[in-house]
This record gives structure tokens, sequence and C-alpha cells, in this order.
């Protein structure tokens, strides 16, 4: 996604919040999320008083992304940020999305691609200079000196593991930046009906050479392929492109996500794609 302010839109605030206390369990009786088929679209959830407050506990960073180069695809962002909280060791930041760090590389069309957790002492130079490419920071509003990066990245790598920000290596080479977050636990859950687990994604393919047509998408499927085979417990991923950056929302449709509804976030009305695990190998 897009937004005005590198600030602006929600954040889920510095108290971290216990997933089972969010999330009811797939095994709970006929009646609930666990029972539904993926195809629906119309779960009601009783959001807890702690998820209900989080929008008022600060602001937040809300954008999407789609730019110039082959489709013109340059990724797609609307994320909630957990702030800093000492409590939170960063080596244990990735329990509540199944550890990504683990999750190995998977194989594309276009070579062999892996998700690697950001490391801010060796990544930093890199993701700022993607911040700071004109496409990118048209949507991610980012750009700017090392240390607002750095800001936006320690917000999450200090937090309570509900977003993951990571770097995309295609064959070795690091080309694209990528945020895997809970999306039940996020700001987003009160703008469309949520399932426990639900997953989300955010990206920019950070270098021009690398947004040749057809290249985000298909990068785009192999990600949500690997969340829902590394997953279990998740049975769809979700994502908000800004509905007025058509590039994103193309290779999310084109990725098997479909589109379900409009929504309005912070900064922007989005299309709301879901890819569910059920439609998968159909779609």
């Amino acid at each position: 996604m897009a937004s005005t302010d590198a600030r602006a839109g929600i954040r889920t605030g510095s108290a971290p919040v216990h997933p089972a206390r969010l999330c009811p369990r797939d095994s709970e009786g006929p009646g609930d999320a666990g029972t539904l088929t993926d195809g629906e679209d119309t779960l009601e959830l009783r959001l807890p008083r702690e998820l209900v407050a989080l929008p008022a506990e600060g602001t937040a960073d809300a954008s999407s992304g789609g730019g110039e180069g082959g489709d013109g695809f340059v990724g797609t962002r609307s994320a909630a940020r957990s702030q800093a909280n000492p409590d939170h060791l960063t080596e244990a930041m990735d329990d509540l999305l199944d550890h990504v760090s683990s999750w190995g590389p998977t194989a594309t069309p276009m070579g062999s691609f892996q998700l690697v957790p950001v490391r801010i002492e060796r990544d930093l130079p890199l993701v700022h200079r993607w911040m700071n490419d004109v496409a990118v920071a048209a949507f991610w509003q980012l750009a700017g000196p090392p240390s607002a990066t750095e800001s936006h990245l320690r917000t999450q790598l200090a937090g309570d593991g509900r977003s993951v920000p990571c770097l995309g290596v295609l064959e070795g080479t690091p080309m694209s930046y990528w945020e895997i977050y809970r999306a039940d636990l996020d700001p987003l859950a009160l703008h469309y009906p949520a399932r426990p687990h639900d997953t989300g994604i955010h990206l920019l393919v950070g270098d021009a050479a690398h947004r040749r047509k057809g290249r985000g998408s298909v990068l785009v499927r192999a990600v949500a392929d690997q969340i829902l085979d590394r997953r279990p417990a998740c049975t769809r991923v979700v994502a908000e492109p800004d509905l007025h950056n058509t590039p994103s929302v193309a290779a999310f449709l084109s990725a098997g996500f479909r589109f379900t509804a409009e929504v309005d976030l912070p900064g922007k009305r989005a299309a709301l794609v879901i890819r569910d695990r059920v439609l998968r190998h159909r779609m």
C-alpha cells in the first residue's frame, strides 16, 4: 500500500496480545471459525477489547506500491506496527508466524527464492537504498536518511513477532523486501471478517531490473504457497493493495488471489484480496 505520510495509519501498540486470546482453536465446536469453508467471507468475529483498543494506542504506517519498469509492479504495503518492547527478544520474534527464519528456499520459475529475516547491521544500507528509489518512495513514504528506514525496521524487530521483515533473495541475490504479518492480530482485522491465523504480506521489488512483467506475480504466488505450506493453521493469505494501484492488484490476482472487497484504510482505499488454501491448486 499508499500513504501521504510515513507515519500515517494504525499501529498495534506496545502491549503484546497473547494469540490464544485472539484466535479460537480450529477444534472448537460447530458454528465457530474452524468450521467455515475457505470460500466464505461472512465470519463475524467478536473482537477482544485489547484488539479493539489498538488503533487508539498510536499512529501507524499505511502505504502501497506500484511503479515503474515492466508491468509497473513495485509492491504493496499497509502495515500495522507494534512499538518497540524491550521485554521481547529478537531471537523469538517470529514465534507467531511459525519461525519464518526456518522456512528455507522454495523453487520458482525464476530460480530458488528464500525469505531471509532482516538484520539491521547487515541489511540497512540495501533496504535504505530501495526506500529511496523514486518508484518505491512514492508509495512506501520512507524516503530520507537511513534513520527513517532503521526506525521502521527496529519497530518490527523489537515487537512481539506479529510482523517479520525479510529480504527476498532470488538465486543468491537480495532483490525484494517483504513483511509477513499476522493479519488477524493486526488492526486490519477491524476492517474485514478476519479468521484465526490469517497471514498478510506486504512487499516491494527493490531494483528496476527485477520489475519485469510477470515477475511480481510469480514471487507473490511462491510466498503465498510457502505460507500455506509452513503455517498449517493458516487457511488464507491476505493483502490490501491500493485500489488505484493497478499493477499491484493485477499481480495479486495473477498469483491466485481473489478480489473480495474494497476497504477504507488510513491513507487509502484498498482492494482486499485473498488466497484460499482450499483453492490454491485451482487458481
